[in-house]
């Protein structure tokens, strides 16, 4: 029996209390952040993959698993698969008009995820960030956001490694009159910013937060508001990327992602 994965534990909360809004939003942020194995028919061909489809009553179903072990166990062998992360699925399938079946027969986390999920998920994914010009005129310490946007953010920016070198999140005051609170990245990688935007944006969304809330900001070291947040800010170090040196599965590159045939 497999070990019990960051999934079950989110899907189990989520089941323990249906009306706690928070805990199914923590789910969906496991779940699209996961790395997922989508069941093929076959091997995939170059950058083309055929997932095996399942109807289920009036809707048709892709299946996905967390751990490559539970799809050898739920195809009872070796199967063909594709790695992917729950966001690359869902956004996949999203336009297909598909629906995700994850971890059927073999966790806890068994469910079933109907089209019109799929595709709330994938918009709620989707939407950009607004970019905004305003200039900061005082940096403070943090004040008044709630715990779970500190516990979601922790979590969030664990998954962005080697993205940037830290950030810290402190009060600001703008030029314009606008008071909120920004999270300053330092060290970041050339062309990761877009990719730490959305994923603090989804770090709002998913702990119940408005967008909006939190602005982002990319510095250089010798920038004078980096020393301002550096006094003030609450730090997060992002770890560095884990080296991997074998093959990657089909769609694992998240600058070939796959297509569906």
């Amino acid at each position: 029996m497999t070990e019990t994965s960051p999934l079950d534990t989110a899907h189990a909360a989520m089941e323990a209390d249906p009306q706690d809004d928070a805990a199914r939003l923590r789910f969906y942020d496991r779940l699209a952040d996961a790395e997922l194995f989508l069941l093929l028919e076959g091997e995939a061909e170059g950058d083309r993959i055929t997932p095996r489809v399942f109807p289920v009553e009036e809707h048709r179903y892709v299946l996905a698993f967390d751990r490559e072990e539970r799809l050898t166990r739920f195809a009872e062998g070796p199967a063909a698969y594709a790695g992917l992360s729950g966001r690359s699925v869902v956004q996949l399938l999203a336009a297909q008009g598909l629906g995700l079946g994850l971890n059927l027969e073999v966790a806890p986390s068994a469910m079933l995820l109907p089209p019109e999920g799929v595709t709330w998920l994938a918009e709620t994914l989707g939407v950009s960030p607004e970019e905004l010009a305003a200039k900061p005129a005082e940096i403070t310490p943090p004040r008044g956001l709630p715990e779970a946007v500190l516990t979601a953010l922790d979590a969030k920016l664990a998954t962005a490694s080697g993205l940037a070198r830290r950030a810290y999140l402190a009060g600001v005051a703008y030029e314009d009159g606008r008071r909120g609170h920004l999270l300053g990245f330092l060290g970041t990688v050339p062309g990761a910013e877009p990719a730490l935007a959305a994923a603090v944006r989804e770090a709002l969304v998913f702990s119940g937060i408005e967008a909006g809330a939190l602005d982002v900001g990319f510095l250089r070291d010798s920038d004078p508001l980096a020393g301002a947040l550096a006094r003030h800010g609450l730090r997060f170090d992002l770890s560095e990327p884990e080296a991997f040196s074998g093959p990657s599965a089909p769609g694992m590159d998240p600058d070939r992602p796959p297509k569906l045939k």
